[in-house]
Parts: structure tokens; sequence; C-alpha cells
């Protein structure tokens, strides 16, 4: 028993120690992404664009779309959600697709803010602290607005009010049910779900949108049924 007590010991400190490297080597990565541009600055750039679209500013339609299939405890977790990377491994094991993804919005913003198209495991750690620093310096209702202004909605279209004008000719305050289920879909694979690439694909996802939706009460079954 002293034995296997001393190997659990040592086993829990190899642990906390592969687990402080991994953070200080994600805490450097986000370092170094800062030295180029400062967190402030970088949304300043987004939020100083000509078309940049307040969280006011955005239908409820669309606003409960992207938060029903992108992160629906948004207003509930913080930077990360422990509850929602579980919950994503599990229902992708059990489904045998990997449709469900564990990153909260505000991750995401920090993917699309701070790090772009970088790929690499580095990425998925300095993008932890991006999102602890964006939670700290704005609100959820900011942090919303900066996703669906960074986000790429195939065709051309950055941003919710280029995408909202360029597919449907109005401002994403006037946004329908059926058009916003549409393009709270878009940004999880835009060269697949973009409307003008493969409609087919687009309506499949559109109607997984709408799924989520009424699966967290936003909209009711005869809501969903009506869009064809």
């Amino acid at each position: 028993m002293k034995i296997m007590k001393k190997i659990l010991i040592v086993l829990l400190i190899l642990f906390v120690i592969a687990l402080s490297l991994i953070f200080m080597i994600g805490f450097g990565y986000y370092s170094n992404a800062l030295k180029e541009k400062s967190l402030m600055a970088r949304v300043e750039d987004i939020t100083s664009q000509e078309n940049y679209t307040s969280f006011e500013e955005l239908s409820e339609n669309y606003i409960h779309a992207v938060i029903a299939v992108e992160d629906h405890r948004y207003y509930q977790h913080g930077a990360i959600d422990p509850i929602g990377i579980a919950r994503a491994f599990y229902t992708n094991i059990r489904d045998g697709e990997f449709d469900e993804g564990g990153s909260t919005i505000t991750q995401q913003v920090a993917k699309n803010v701070v790090f772009h198209q970088d790929k690499t495991l580095l990425r998925k750690l300095g993008e932890i602290f991006a999102a602890y620093d964006l939670e700290k310096n704005y609100s959820k209702n900011e942090i919303f607005a900066l996703y669906v202004n960074s986000s790429y909605f195939g065709d051309g279209y950055y941003g919710i009010y280029d995408a909202s004008m360029g597919y449907y000719k109005k401002e994403p305050k006037d946004l329908t049910l059926s058009e916003a289920s549409m393009l709270a879909g878009v940004p999880n694979a835009p060269s697949v779900y973009a409307p003008t690439v493969n409609p087919d694909l687009a309506k499949k996802r559109q109607k997984h949108v709408l799924k989520k939706m009424l699966e967290y009460g936003y909209i009711t079954q005869e809501e969903a049924n009506s869009i064809s």
C-alpha cells in the first residue's frame, strides 16, 4: 500500500508539472501574439469598421439562432465551458460524428481576433488565455457582437452585416427566422454551408440550427415546421 501511495503521489506531481508546462506554453504563445498588436487594438480594428453591427442592431431571431447552435450556455459560463466540452465529446463519440464543438463563443472570438487561421495545438492553448482576457474586459453582449462581426460567411462576406446584405439585401435587424437560422449555421464551415455553394447542405445545416433552437426553447415546433 505504501508503494502504491508513493506511485500515486509521483503521478500526481508529474501531472501538475505537465499541466503547468502546458499553461506556461499557452500563455507564452498568447503573449507573443500580443507583441504584434494588443488585444484592445485588435478589438478596435473590428468595432471601428464602417459596417460593424452592435448587439442592439441584431435581430432576436439571429441572436437566438447563434446561441442555440454555437454555445447555448453562453450567458451561464465563463471564458471556457467544461460542461460543454464534456458534452460535445460524449455526443461526438455516441453519434460517430464530429458535429459538436467544445469551444465557447468567446474562444471563437479569440481565434478570429487574435490567432486567425492558425490551426496548431499551441493556438488552442493560447486561445484560452485570450478568451479569459476578453471576458475580463468586455461584456457578454460585446463579445457576441465581436463574434458575428469577425466571422466569415462565405461568398466573400466577412461579418454579419455584409452577409445579411449580400445574401438577403436587408440589415441584420430585419432577418426573419428562416434567414437568421440559415446564416447562423454558415460560419461553422463557410466553404460547405454558404447558401450559394451547396444549397442542399446549407439547408441541412439550417435544419440543425432550427432543431437546436427548438431544443432550447427559442422557437415552437410549429415555427420550426414552417421553415421549408
